[in-house]
């Protein structure tokens, strides 16, 4: 090989290494072993309350009769399946290996002040307290401590999403939720236009016609878990005009079109709350009477 190619070679294995020890920051490791040791111990069964800590703001979530709530910084139903998951998670967080037992390389792991800490509380009184900091090298793995000890370790699984949430994903998304089947009837009202959908003599039909099955089945799919994209908390200065509404199983849901920001505005009868829904989510629900109608 000549001179100039030599000198390209030696080039590229210079920035390769300079790649390396760049993403691979002093002192941080990646593990295919197992300490053999979990975590957090706690009984999933008796968790009654959960506090999450972070750079963020401070969360709070409380059992109460049965159901999840967020208790601070507000109060607001919770989403059961978010809680169960990280209450799920927290007992089985597997330690891989220990990285660090120098309380000065914490920031580095992002387990300090700077990190998210869980405090999880069984039948009244905590249980366990620990730290999520950042991804692992791999990113399939967390480096985690326990408060209270200055061991770090790195722990299985990307564990920032389950734990680090903002407050929107903590909270119940729900404007409607129906049983599969429940749904007998839906009415839909425009203005001055009402039609109603209807399950009669076997048969979905609209005021009497017959209709698209798959427009129907995915009508009632759409409707029977609608969720919001985010919350309305504050007051707005003023409402979008009323666009559509839609009554089933005895809720009523009205429709408001936010021409600005390209989304809806709901507002249930079941709920005082008001939430917002992208348009595109919205208009899967928002169905016109020919949407319905059968071909003849």
């Amino acid at each position: 090989m000549t001179r100039n190619t030599w000198i390209l070679i030696g080039v590229l294995l210079i920035l390769a290494i300079a790649t390396v020890l760049v993403l691979q920051q002093p002192g941080e490791t990646s593990s295919s072993g197992s300490t053999g040791d979990i975590l957090a111990r706690y009984d999933s069964a008796g968790v009654d309350k959960m506090e999450i800590h972070s750079s963020s703001g401070d969360i709070s979530l409380a059992l109460e009769a049965g159901r999840w709530m967020v208790t601070s910084p507000m109060r607001s139903r919770a989403d059961d399946a978010a809680v169960s998951a990280a209450v799920g998670k927290g007992k089985g967080i597997e330690l891989k290996s220990l990285v660090s037992g120098n309380p000065q390389k914490q920031q580095l792991f992002q387990v300090d002040s700077t990190g998210t800490l869980v405090r999880i509380f069984e039948r009244g009184s905590e249980r366990a307290a620990f730290r999520i900091g950042k991804p692992g090298t791999s990113y399939t793995e967390t480096y985690v401590r326990r408060e209270n000890s200055n061991d770090v370790y790195l722990a299985d699984g990307l564990l920032t999403y389950v734990f680090s949430r903002p407050l929107k994903d903590w909270r119940d998304k729900s404007i409607f939720k129906a049983e599969s089947g429940s749904i007998q009837a839906v009415r839909f009202q425009y203005g001055d236009t009402t039609f109603t959908l209807a399950f009669q003599d076997s048969a979905w039909r609209v005021d009497g016609d017959s209709t698209v099955e798959s427009t129907v089945r995915s009508l009632l799919g759409s409707l029977g878990n609608l969720q919001a994209d985010d919350f309305v908390d504050s007051t707005l200065s003023s409402m979008p005009q009323l666009t559509s509404q839609i009554e089933a199983n005895g809720v009523a849901l009205r429709f408001f079109f936010n021409k600005e920001g390209n989304k809806y505005y709901v507002q249930s009868s079941a709920s005082a709350q008001l939430f917002e829904v992208q348009q595109w989510k919205a208009v899967q629900v928002l169905k016109r009477k020919k949407d319905f109608v059968a071909p003849k």
